[in-house]
């Protein structure tokens, strides 16, 4: 009997230890990236990969009074927005092939790519370029 009650606590305890490394592989949200810019440099391509409705988040910092301009090379495909707890609210992602607004106060700010959700293709390539002056 003894015997029984510790083979059934170890299994219960494999089995919240499986539970929990399942919980934690799928992992929560990824940090953003940092964009830096290369010495002497205005401007920063961002590329990668994305399906379906999947986003990319970036964050960069700049400051107050500074222009920001973002262009979209596949706005059909890929739309973006800027967003700064202080700054901007949640607003919606814009389709613009190019976008500029003026740096409202130093900080961070969060650049979201996001892939559209179309037919064809389900998965593609962008490339958008940040230029901070």
């Amino acid at each position: 009997m003894i015997c029984r009650t510790i083979i059934s606590q170890i299994l219960l305890c494999l089995l919240c230890l499986f539970a929990a490394h399942s919980a934690f592989a799928q992992g929560g949200k990824a940090e953003p990236n940092r964009i830096q810019f290369a010495g002497g440099r205005s401007s920063a391509t961002l590329t990668g990969t994305l399906s379906n409705g999947q986003d990319m988040e970036y964050i960069f910092a700049a400051k107050k009074g500074q222009k920001v301009t973002i262009k979209n090379t596949r706005p059909s495909l890929f739309d973006f927005k800027v967003f700064s707890e202080e700054n901007f609210s949640e607003g919606d992602f814009d389709s613009s092939p190019s976008y500029a607004f003026e740096i409202p106060e130093t900080g961070d700010y969060m650049l979201f790519v996001r892939k559209k959700q179309v037919r064809s293709p389900r998965t593609a390539r962008f490339s958008i370029t940040l230029t901070i002056r």
